[in-house]
C-alpha cells in the first residue's frame, strides 16, 4: 500500500484504506474462515478495523479478539447507540441512553478483550438513513458525550467519534474533542459536504459509510453510474474500485472501510489506495448528479 495513502485517525496515522467488519458475520458458520480473512487483511496492511457489537451479536468482535492476539497494532473502532437483538425484526435496537452507551462500551471492551478503545464512535439515531429515535431513545447530545467524554477520563476508550449526525451536532459537539464523522457519503450521496469541510477544517478524520450508494431499496448505486463504468473500463479497474478510489480523491482526511468476506474482494478494495485518477476522470465523476440519502431502512 503506498506510503501516501495513510492519514490521522483518533491520534494515530494508519492506511487511509481500513476494513469494515460487518461482513465477517456472513462467516458465521465457519470461524476459522473469519479468522483468517481479518488474519489476510492484517497481512495486506489494514492498521484500522471499524465493529460493533451487535454484529452478528458479538461473533464479529471474538473473531477480532482472536486476532488481536498477534495483531495488537491494530486501531478498533467500535460504534455504540445500539445494542444486538437477535430475535427482533431486524437484529439491533437502539440503546441511546448514557447508561445504555456506558455499558455498551463495556460489552465491547470484554468482547474485544482490551482495557482500552482506541476509538469509540457514538451512533445518534436522529437522521436517515437508518432507523430513527422516538419515545425514551430520544437523548440530549450533552448528556451523550458527558458519559463518553468521562469513559475517555477513565481510560476506557481514546477517543470520541460521531456517527449519522447532523452539521448542527457535530458544531455542538467540537467542544468535547471529536476525532472522526462516519456519515452516509457517495459519489452519489453527497447530503453531507458541509459537513465534510467542516472536518476538513477541525482535523476530523471523515469515515464515510455506504461508500458505493447502497443495495437497499431507495438507495442510489455508484456502479450503475455510466460516466464511473467508463472510467473503470478506461482504467482498467472495477467500477466499485473506482467509487471508492473517488472518496479517497475527495479529500485527504477521508478514510475508508469497506467490508467484504471475499478474500478476492478484499485485495480489490485495498488495491484503490494506489489508483490515481487524472483531472479528466475527476471532472466526469464529479459531474454526476447527486441523490439524497433519507431513506428508511427499517
Amino acid at each position: 500500500m503506498s506510503s501516501t495513502a495513510r492519514g490521522a485517525l483518533a491520534g494515530r496515522t494508519v492506511s487511509r484504506v481500513g476494513y469494515g467488519a460487518m461482513q465477517l458475520e456472513r462467516l458465521h458458520g465457519d470461524r476459522a474462515a473469519a479468522v483468517a480473512l481479518l488474519r489476510r487483511a492484517v497481512e495486506l496492511g489494514v492498521d484500522h478495523v471499524d465493529t460493533a457489537q451487535f454484529y452478528g451479536n458479538g461473533f464479529v468482535n471474538g473473531v477480532i479478539r482472536d486476532v488481536l492476539r498477534s495483531a495488537e497494532d491494530l486501531l478498533i473502532a467500535t460504534k455504540v447507540g445500539a445494542d444486538p437483538d437477535p430475535g427482533g425484526p431486524i437484529p439491533l435496537r437502539l440503546a441511546q441512553r448514557p447508561e445504555e452507551l456506558r455499558a455498551s462500551v463495556e460489552d465491547n471492551l470484554r468482547a474485544l478483550g482490551l482495557d482500552r478503545i482506541p476509538l469509540v464512535n457514538l451512533r445518534r439515531a436522529d437522521r436517515r438513513p437508518g432507523v430513527l429515535a422516538e419515545g425514551a431513545q430520544l437523548v440530549g447530545l450533552d448528556d451523550q458525550l458527558a458519559v463518553l467524554t468521562a469513559l475517555r477520563d477513565e481510560g476506557k476508550i481514546g477517543a470520541i467519534g460521531l456517527s449519522a449526525v447532523t452539521l448542527d451536532v457535530l458544531r455542538r459537539a467540537l467542544p468535547a474533542g471529536i476525532a472522526c464523522v462516519q456519515n452516509a457519503y457517495s459519489l452519489v450521496g453527497r447530503d453531507d459536504e458541509d459537513l465534510l469541510e467542516l472536518c476538513l477544517a477541525e482535523g476530523i478524520a471523515w469515515v464515510p459509510f455506504f461508500p458505493l450508494g447502497g443495495d437497499f431499496p431507495g438507495l442510489p448505486k455508484v456502479t450503475d453510474e455510466p460516466a464511473v463504468r467508463a472510467a473503470a473500463q478506461a482504467l482498467g479497474h472495477t467500477p466499485a474500485q473506482i467509487g471508492l478510489a473517488w472518496l479517497l480523491h475527495r479529500a485527504p482526511n477521508v478514510h475508508l472501510i469497506p467490508g467484504t468476506a471475499s478474500a478476492a474482494h478484499l485485495e480489490a478494495n485495498l488495491a484503490v489506495a494506489d489508483i490515481e485518477l487524472d483531472d479528466e476522470t475527476l471532472a466526469a465523476l464529479d459531474a454526476i448528479p447527486a441523490r439524497s440519502m433519507d431513506v428508511s431502512l427499517g
